[in-house]
């Protein structure tokens, strides 16, 4: 990958910091001196984590919106379009994030980007009026392109520092840990995340009932860079070897068993024993280039794209599809819960299937219940309707976030997952960005969003022709 002008001394100050005493692997306690294996304590960390970004997702800027509107003056279009823009420069930028995991480890990574979004929140919760200064500093005759510009500023930093860097950082370090157990390890991280991003815009607009829009943004940057740095500074470390460990917390590194038939991720034969050691040790370490080179990749990265594309716009735009099927915005966030409480039991339950089943088939009932979900969306104003979107997106989203962390390290290895990871990362942010201004596009078009859910729940039912030929490359 080139590397950007300004990496290079960046990438040096880096360096010296994380070989500084506070870094090393046993400061201020050292992980293989613990009374249990301290990838559990990773699972925790890693979980906290990623629930740590939801300010950076668009699960917790979407009760914010409204507020946005009314402050800055800007149409819900133009609102969406600056969303857009912010999500697919910040995408772009994914890769060489990636990088940075490989290079300096997880704890580092994880402290800065904390910061980063705790800033990005405060200047967020400013931007109007920074934007109403200016203007008139400037002499301008409105302060909307102004607050525009802002906003895409703003956008950037954010979807880079949260729904980028700190949930990659999170979910690669806990694949990190995990063979064997992997699928158990991340289901068992699922069930709080599923739970928490499907129940973030009921307890976002609590703080803001409480704190005001403003207030609650400043209320989250000061738990996520103080709490949150310290958790990842205590608490991170890249992997068990620099800590003297190994994963699973096995006596000794499991055995490699290249010809197994539980390490080419195929299914037991029906009614067979499971075996006493199930290791998912991968024979052979992919690099990016390689990565990229097989179906797999992009079968499964374009499978959690349309999630992120779909979802991403449903949530960024679910108080006024909510307003149009005739409901109001405290029942319409209320829908959250259900889906968070099934999102919650299904992210548990593929999270062990994930360690039994080929992934392939995994991520196909994650695209057909993405689908069926999308299409009782558009008829929410329908009781059996929103029963079934309220079923599908919450299995689907169970799916997507014990699916992110298995696959990539199962598949690929560990040595380039950051760099791998940083890719398909990219490219579900920049996915997430078309979702928001695509189905207010439709909406302006065709004073509707149910004809671009409609074409939402196409997307899925094709990744499916693409998953069914895919296998395993370790294979």
């Amino acid at each position: 990958m080139p590397t950007l002008p300004f990496t290079k001394p960046l990438a040096e100050s880096l360096h010296r910091l994380n070989h500084t005493r506070w870094l090393t692997p046993d400061f201020p306690f050292a992980p293989k001196r613990m009374p249990v294996f301290y990838g559990w304590v990773i699972l925790g960390a890693a979980t906290v984590g990623i629930l740590m970004s939801i300010p950076g997702q668009t699960a917790g800027v979407s009760v914010f919106t409204d507020y946005l509107l009314a402050a800055t003056g800007l149409s819900r279009l133009a609102l969406s379009n600056a969303y857009l823009i912010g999500t697919l420069t910040s995408g772009l930028l994914l890769p060489f994030g990636g990088v940075f995991i490989d290079r300096f480890g997880a704890r580092l990574v994880v402290v800065a980007a904390s910061l980063w979004l705790a800033l990005t929140l405060v200047f967020l919760s400013v931007s109007d009026r920074l934007a109403q200064t200016l203007s008139t500093f400037f002499s301008l005759d409105s302060s909307q392109p102004l607050a525009f510009g802002l906003l895409c500023l703003g956008f950037v930093s954010l979807r880079f520092s949260g729904q980028g860097m700190l949930t990659m950082v999170s979910r690669t370090t806990l694949g990190k840990w995990f063979d064997r157990r992997r699928g158990m390890a991340s289901g068992t991280s699922g069930i709080f995340v599923a739970f928490g991003f499907s129940t973030a815009p009921l307890l976002l607009s609590f703080f803001i009932d409480g704190f005001g829009w403003r207030g609650a943004w400043l209320t989250l940057a000061a738990l996520v860079g103080v709490g949150m740095g310290a958790i990842g500074w205590l608490l991170f470390r890249d992997n068990p070897e620099e800590c003297g460990l190994v994963m699973d917390g096995d006596a000794v590194p499991p055995v490699p068993m290249a010809r197994s038939r539980r390490s080419t991720d195929e299914p037991l034969a029906a009614g067979a024993p499971l075996p006493v050691q199930r290791h998912y040790v991968t024979p052979r370490d992919f690099t990016r280039r390689e990565a990229l080179r097989t179906l797999a990749f992009w079968s499964v990265t374009l499978a959690l794209a349309t999630q992120a594309l779909t979802i991403t716009g449903i949530t960024f735009h679910i108080v006024d599809i909510g307003a149009a099927a005739g409901l109001s915005q405290k029942q319409t966030v209320a829908l959250f819960l259900p889906i968070g409480i099934l999102s919650t039991a299904t992210g548990y339950l593929v999270g062990i299937l994930s360690d039994r089943l080929r992934l392939k088939y995994l991520f196909i009932a994650m695209m057909v219940c993405e689908a069926l979900g999308l299409l009782g969306m558009a008829h929410l104003d329908s009781l059996p309707w929103r029963v079934l979107a309220i079923a599908g997106l919450g299995f689907t989203g169970g799916c997507f976030g014990t699916l992110s962390t298995v696959t990539m390290p199962r598949y690929f290895g560990r040595r380039h997952l950051g760099a791998i990871a940083g890719v398909n990362m990219m490219t579900l942010v920049i996915a997430s960005a078309i979702g928001p201004s695509f189905l207010a596009l439709c909406n302006d078009i065709f004073g509707s969003y149910r004809l671009g859910l409609y074409l939402c729940a196409l997307l899925p039912l094709l990744v499916v022709g693409l998953l069914l030929p895919s296998r395993n490359p370790q294979m």
